[in-house]
């Protein structure tokens, strides 16, 4: 085999998973590092707008608020996931 195929094919295939796994995680560190940038720098958008609603005890949009960013986390992880089996032939999904 060329030693492109081998490392393109087989090597960065293999080493990516775990690269993988770690931008799916840190995605959630950038949801919360955009409520702390957005407060601090006034930006408007979705961080900004959750530390206004906490301040005004604002119930309804903490709990949308908290619900988007699950729903967020949670289709990223599932991408991930659906990756991991295009990637790793050995990963099965059921």
């Amino acid at each position: 085999m060329a030693e492109r195929v081998v490392i393109f094919k087989h090597s960065l295939r293999n080493a990516f998973i775990p690269v993988l796994t770690v931008i799916g995680l840190r995605f959630g560190e950038l949801l919360a590092g955009a409520v702390v940038t957005e407060t601090v720098f006034q930006w408007p958008g979705m961080g900004q707008y959750a530390v206004l609603a906490m301040s005004r005890l604002d119930f309804t949009a903490i709990m949308g608020f908290a619900l988007t960013v699950c729903v967020l986390f949670a289709l990223v992880n599932l991408v991930v996931d659906l990756l991991y089996s295009m990637l790793d032939p050995r990963v099965t999904l059921l």
